[in-house]
């Protein structure tokens, strides 16, 4: 298992809440993996990967305050000092994405340019 210093990406503790709390449903897959990456598309070229997944060879694995998650090498580029969170509110529910790499963003808060 290969454990890289630089962690990419961080949580706030209401991520990492809810993350632990999405694992610990009977329903969930144990031999999946947190994945967090960049796929093509979205409104503004690339939208944000968080799901769970099989490992693949091209994967880095980190860990973040006990919380271990998976990665395309390549995405780290797109993704360095990015921070999850976690939105709970009346207007807003669901993972928001702050990160410093995006030079644009688009209104859904999923898609972003570099």
């Amino acid at each position: 298992m290969e454990m890289t210093m630089a962690v990419p990406v961080s949580f706030t503790a209401g991520a990492l809440d809810e993350i632990r709390r999405l694992m610990s449903a009977p329903e969930f897959d144990a031999t999946k993996h947190l994945r967090i990456g960049v796929k093509g598309g979205g409104c503004s070229g690339l939208s944000y990967v968080l799901g769970f997944d099989d490992r693949e060879a091209d994967d880095s694995e980190f860990e973040f305050e006990g919380q271990s998650f998976i990665m395309n090498k390549s995405h780290a580029i797109y993704l360095m000092g990015m921070q999850i969170d976690w939105a709970n509110g009346l207007n807003a529910r669901g993972f928001t994405f702050n990160n410093p790499n995006a030079s644009k963003t688009c209104g859904c808060g999923t898609s972003f340019a570099v």
